[in-house]
């Protein structure tokens, strides 16, 4: 897969609308061509403890945030055409329609591929779990920023790279 947009969302709490960021990296013809990274003002808008220990996020850094729809239409132009790309995409999916059905916005059916799933088939029980700090290390991928929406978008994208 050469042209593609990997995705992460971060949220604030256990509603998969709550999107708090966001974070794409955008490849064409195998290369890096965009990264974009947008804190959102959530909906609904209140952090639990658990989600802020993860990101590190608080409603005090997205109190004057966009909400997703002014996101999304920054967005969406830059990935029109692109299949989307995460690790876990079943997440990143739910919460990408979550958000558009809690602002009554038209999903368009994006098509995403999961590179959790990948890595699950290309390596198997050769590494001790699948998840995205594990398996951006082993294809060489340095993720010092977990839980950073635009840095677990980047690693998403390296892993795809290597392995879609």
């Amino acid at each position: 897969m050469d042209n593609f947009a990997a995705i992460d969302f971060e949220t604030a709490n256990s509603s998969p609308s709550s999107v708090c960021s966001v974070g794409v990296v955008i490849v064409k013809n195998g290369e890096i061509v965009q990264k974009i990274y947008h804190l959102i003002h959530p909906y609904p808008n209140y952090y639990k403890l658990f989600h802020t220990s993860i990101h590190g996020l608080r409603k005090e850094d997205t109190q004057d945030a966009a909400k997703f729809p002014q996101i999304w239409a920054l967005i969406a132009p830059q990935i029109e055409g692109l299949p989307l790309v995460a690790h876990n995409s079943p997440f990143d999916e739910r919460c990408l329609k979550a958000a558009f059905a809690a602002y009554e916005m038209e999903y368009l059916d994006y098509q995403f591929f999961c590179t959790c799933k990948a890595a699950r088939q290309k390596f198997g029980k050769t590494l001790p779990n699948h998840q995205l700090h594990t398996v951006a290390a082993h294809v060489g991928f340095d993720l010092t920023h977990h839980h950073n929406a635009l840095s677990d978008a980047e690693a998403a994208a390296w892993i795809a790279k290597c392995l879609l």
